[in-house]
């Protein structure tokens, strides 16, 4: 397919001369025609130039896919444009000229995804992209260990691979597409390669296989591998699955081959059309010359270490590099300055063809051990008992420190990737220091090779872990490796393993992994392999010296993640496939002895054990506990401890010349809250830590109150007859003066203070509905005897209802606790007994100091007009029904000294609120002819006895432990009563409250 691009140009006028803007360049897209028309002669003279553009189409998976060379980057070695729907991927190739003056193939390949690709500007500081993130490091990754092995040998001139997602839309993972873009790239170049290859990736949901699935396809499958090859070789495979069995996985990887081959023929196609011719390169080639010379000194000598199992790793390199010397020093006296150049690598290829025939011929391995032997095991978990998870774990020489940390949902890495989850709440990170190989060497950022096995464990792991909704904390486990010979991803699978039970982490069971090695040897006639072993729990120095590390981690149920690399140029299917059943026995193997070691879940109950607790809120709740812009919550962070490091470093921004020592005091708070939507989240250092907050939460907050239940608050004022203390989130009751001790008290002031914090009861409200507090009721009689007899309820405070991170055997299930507004249960106290309430909205009101302590007040508006029966409260015995309608009641009616009825009649009148608390009755009269609250009527007539006299009104005592209130009439004449003068009266009407309003009967 071609294309044509005609450019004019025109003679520009002098821009000096005219006003208008001079005629640039114009664009037009015209097509290719056998016959064209003839340009004016008068017309200025036109420059065509032809840019051709060939394309591939063709379907994989029920789905089109186009290959495009010839309209981006022309200028390139190797380009190509992949696309699938909406998402297009370029790949260019480019090789460095002159000759390779090393011995080594420098292939460097670099993905990037521009957030371009899907209409979004970076949110970073300079608003654009920055340093190659995790995702970008594995998918080259995946580009390169299907192309590398493709190279001929002794190509080592530098090759530089770029792949750049041009569109995405959101639904195809761009690495499969980027891989196979790659492939047709080279092939339309000049580098010498043995392409091409077909990458697939293959899905599975309800057991049936899935071709080029999309991203919620992949979100419910059950496997997801990625499978590279050739026309008859396989090259590269990798999976992440849910415990998939070896026979399903065989099926998927069979399955999986012959698609990838359809991507094959198309690049051949597109490079017939528009692929260069191959160039041709140096190859660095050792001559035969030195090679007999080189063997044949040294061949003896390092067949004799490796067939002592007594050496170890760093014995046998030192045995080897005396070896190497001894040849260095013949080599020097006969002057071959030929072999010299290349006796490294000489004595490296004697060593592997030393090593492998063994293997072959004899069937011993480097140390000793059978071909199907697994290395000794030693394992322990919870070597540190500060951390939240700790193990250790050893295979032969090759040690591995894992270690867990548990975080808030906050805390969840964010990923800025154009597919997938925006967050990741597991994470594991993998470190290869230079110590653990006795080597010196300079640590940087980020680790091609580091993050590659760290995800490769991550993937393993994440299969046992357990659902968000059940677990929603972050989880982040560490792989320190101690020391390295050989498999320590596998190793990190196995550590990572044990940590996270250790940790408490609810999972499902134990994943180990296991390397998987191949010696092979080649016919030279046919370059098939002619015979083959297979070798279990492979060394390094087998790793480096053989064919493949196929490393498979999985459960006793099956894989959950496969990683396979090759230094041929290709393997078949066939024993691809026969490696699966020896890393499943000794996957068991070592099952068993992680099992003997840590087999369930730990229970982490001791006091140094790091807490997470989950609670539930109202949305005015969580708004008070953050406060105006966090600085609440920071606050209580703060408050609750915290670790101080310092730091410092040169200041010399404003001044290059003279750099000012600056130190900088850095806190880390031994609490962090984080919010979501109704959820906060607390992680805590350890459980005292913990209660502090959750005290500081309760404080904050408030829970439901409860007779009998015990707060803690702090007193605001102080009155003559007792002190206001606030509690529960902001809520005040009265701590009466006859309830701060059990000895007379004669002022207030000298049991409590103002900003003093206490611990108090609940006994109760009084007829106002004010809540009663009592410093007595905690504390124990004088000789020993017991508290006053109140009616104790258990309160679900913070610590009761969160979710506090515990081992699986001990965690409880949230209780969801509105805490903006709560009941007012009511245990025994004066009036009688009541139900527990379950409305969320409070059933009293709370009212202020200065409504109960101001003399001077006026009274509220009174009533004089009889209310309905059904507007009749009794809070004795009253239904969980009947106190919601009681609680609507009293919330939407004014509150006064004495609560106003609802009847319809009424007259208003405007008086100030009395403001003297009405003491409690200390003892109930006795009365034979004293009728009872189901008893009392409207229109009743009972002789009562004043009880107390108020500026307004009276306090009547009717009997039987019941009161009701006398309002004097405006304007009227008010006698002089006395405290136990008869009075007759008769039921006119009920408060709000449930009161009864009576009013003077005249016998006469």
């Amino acid at each position: 397919m071609a294309s044509l691009l005609r450019v004019r140009s025109r003679a520009r006028p002098n821009p000096l001369f005219l006003r208008t803007l001079p005629t640039f360049l114009h664009l037009r897209r015209t097509l290719c025609s056998a016959t064209q028309s003839q340009p004016d002669p008068d017309s200025p003279p036109t420059t065509t130039k032809v840019l051709e553009s060939f394309k591939e189409e063709f379907e994989v998976g029920s789905r089109l896919i186009t290959l495009e060379s010839g309209k981006v980057a022309r200028f390139a070695n190797g380009a190509v444009v992949l696309g699938l729907d909406g998402t297009n991927v370029l790949s260019t190739v480019c090789s460095a000229r002159g000759d390779a003056v090393r011995d080594f193939l420098p292939l460097t390949v670099d993905y990037q995804e521009k957030q371009f690709a899907q209409g979004v500007i970076p949110t970073t500081y300079m608003r654009r992209e920055g340093a190659p993130k995790e995702r970008e490091l594995l998918c080259g990754r995946i580009i390169d260990r299907p192309i590398r092995p493709l190279f001929p040998p002794g190509f080592y001139h530098e090759v530089q691979v770029m792949a750049s997602v041009l569109s995405s839309d959101g639904n195809q993972d761009p690495d499969v597409l980027a891989a196979n873009a790659t492939s047709a790239a080279l092939m339309l170049s000049d580098i010498p390669w043995g392409g091409p290859i077909g990458m697939i990736r293959i899905g599975r949901i309800c057991g049936q296989f899935i071709i080029n699935p999309t991203m919620d396809e992949l979100s419910v499958s059950d496997l997801n591998l990625i499978y590279a090859c050739t026309r008859d070789k396989t090259l590269m495979i990798d999976v992440q699955a849910r415990e998939i069995s070896e026979k399903d996985l065989e099926a998927g990887i069979r399955l999986a081959h012959p698609e990838a081959i359809k991507y094959i023929e198309p690049q051949i196609r597109l490079a017939a059309k528009a692929g260069k011719s191959k160039k041709e390169y140096r190859l660095s080639m050792l001559s035969d010359r030195t090679m007999e010379k080189v063997s044949s000194m040294a061949a003896a000598p390092i067949e004799a270490v490796f067939t002592d199992p007594s050496y170890g790793k760093f014995e046998r390199g030192e045995a080897l590099d005396g070896i190497t010397q001894d040849v260095k020093r013949v080599l020097e006296e006969e002057g071959d300055e030929e072999s010299l150049k290349v006796l490294p690598k000489a004595v490296d290829t004697v060593r592997k063809k030393v090593v492998r025939k063994r293997i072959i011929a004899e069937g011993f391995r480097v140390d000793g051990r059978r071909l199907d032997e697994v290395r000794p095991l030693c394992c322990e978990a919870g070597i540190y008992s500060v951390l939240h998870g700790s193990s250790l774990f050893n295979r032969g020489e090759t040690q591995v420190l894992c270690t867990v940390t548990l975080g808030a949902p906050t805390d969840a890495q964010r990923l800025d990737s154009l597919v997938g989850p925006p967050t990741k709440r597991f994470m594991l990170h993998y470190s290869f220091p230079p110590h653990c190989i006795n080597e010196v060497g300079k640590r940087g950022g980020l680790n091609r090779r580091e993050v590659g096995h760290g995800t490769l464990a991550e993937k393993a792991l994440l299969a046992v872990l357990p659902p968000e909704d059940d677990f929603p904390y972050t989880v982040r486990v560490n792989s320190e490796v101690m020391a390295s010979d050989g498999s320590t991803s596998m190793a990190t699978v196995c550590g990572g393993s044990m940590a996270l039970m250790d940790a408490g982490i609810p999972v499902r069971e134990h994943v180990a992994g296991v390397s998987v090695g191949l010696i092979s040897e080649v016919d030279p006639s046919t370059g098939e392999i002619a015979d083959y072993r297979i070798l279990t729990d492979i060394l390094g120095l087998e790793d480096h010296l053989g064919d493949m590390d196929f490393k498979i981690a999985g459960t006793r149920k099956g894989v959950t993640a496969i990683q396979l690399d090759i230094k041929p140029a290709g393997i078949p299917v066939d024993i691809i496939c026969e490696c699966l059943e020896p890393a499943r026995k000794a996957r068991l193997q070592i099952l068993d002895h992680m099992e003997q070691e840590i087999s369930a879940p730990r229970n982490k109950d001791d006091s140094t054990t790091p807490r997470l607790a989950t609670l539930k809120y109202s949305n005015d709740a969580i708004r008070r506990l953050i406060g105006p812009m966090g600085a609440l919550k920071r606050k209580m962070e703060e408050e609750t401890g915290h670790f101080k490091f310092e730091a410092s470093w040169m200041f010399t921004t404003f001044c290059p010349l003279v750099g000012l020592p600056i130190n900088v005091v850095f806190l880390v708070c031994c609490a962090r809250m984080s919010v979501g939507d109704g959820t906060l989240t607390i992680v805590a250092k350890n459980q005292a830590v913990m209660d502090k907050l959750l005290e500081k939460i309760d404080f904050i907050v408030g829970r439901e109150i409860e007779v009998g239940g015990i707060y803690k608050g702090v007193v605001t004022s102080i009155k003559e007859y007792g002190a206001f203390v606030e509690f529960n989130g902001g809520q005040q009751g009265l701590l009466h003066i006859s309830e701060l001790s059990h000895e007379p008290v004669s002022r207030v002031a000298d049991i409590v203070s103002i900003g003093q914090q206490l611990s108090l009861m609940c006994i109760g409200q009084d007829v106002r509905g004010n809540i009663k507090l009592s410093l007595k009721a905690v504390k124990p009689r004088p000789g020993g005897s017991e508290t006053d007899d109140v009616g104790e309820v258990s309160v679900a405070s913070a610590k009761e209802t969160a979710k506090i991170w515990a081992p699986v055997g001990d965690e409880s299930k949230a209780e969801e606790q509105q805490n903006s507004a709560s009941d007012f249960p009511i245990g025994k106290n004066e009036l009688g007994e009541a139900k527990p309430a379950t409305s969320q909205v409070p059933v009293f009101l709370i009212r202020s100091a200065e409504e109960c302590g101001d003399e001077k007040s006026t009274s509220s508006n009174l009533t004089s007009e009889d209310t309905p029966k059904n507007k009749r409260r009794e809070p004795i015995h009253k239904s969980k029904s009947r106190q919601s309608q009681d609680v609507m009641d009293a919330s939407s009616l004014h509150s006064g000294p004495f609560p106003r009825t609802n009847a319809k009649k009424s007259k208003n009148l405007k008086q100030k609120k009395s403001s003297s608390h009405l003491e409690e009755c200390e003892k109930e009269a006795e009365d034979k002819e004293a009728v009872t609250a189901k008893q009392l009527k409207i229109g009743t007539k009972v002789t009562s006895k004043v009880h107390q006299i108020r500026s307004h009104g009276l306090v009547l005592d009717l009997g039987g432990g019941l009161k009701g209130m006398y309002r004097f009439e405006e304007n009227s004449d008010k006698r002089n009563f006395k405290i136990g003068e008869e009075i007759r009266v008769a039921c006119s009407s009920f408060s709000s409250k449930g009161i009864p309003v009576m009013t003077m009967v005249d016998e006469d």
